[in-house]
């Protein structure tokens, strides 16, 4: 079936007996989705939402760079603070 694009952000596609539905190329190509990438479906309201795994981890990203100051490196207090137990353990055991 050929994909028609009636507005810049729809397209028109079928399901098929299987259930199954083509992600037109306008689309795949638009999203940067390739073959075996991993796609997440939720529904809101009576909408199917899709979006694609990578797509879905930046949002989150970005959502959580909102709650934590450009000046805090979370990585940076994680190693420090897995140091600490180190030198805390090490020193319990030496005791």
């Amino acid at each position: 079936m050929k994909s028609t694009v009636s507005e810049d952000k729809y397209v028109m596609s079928r399901l098929n007996n299987n259930g199954r539905i083509v992600i037109p190329v306008v689309i795949r190509q638009r999203l940067g989705l390739k073959p075996g990438d991993t796609l997440l479906l939720r529904i809101d309201g009576d909408v199917l939402v899709l979006e694609s795994h990578q797509a879905r981890i930046r949002r989150v990203q970005e959502s959580l760079s909102r709650l934590i100051p450009s000046d805090r490196v979370l990585s940076d207090e994680l190693i420090a603070e897995r140091r600490a137990d180190a030198k805390r353990e090490m020193e319990e055991w030496l005791g």
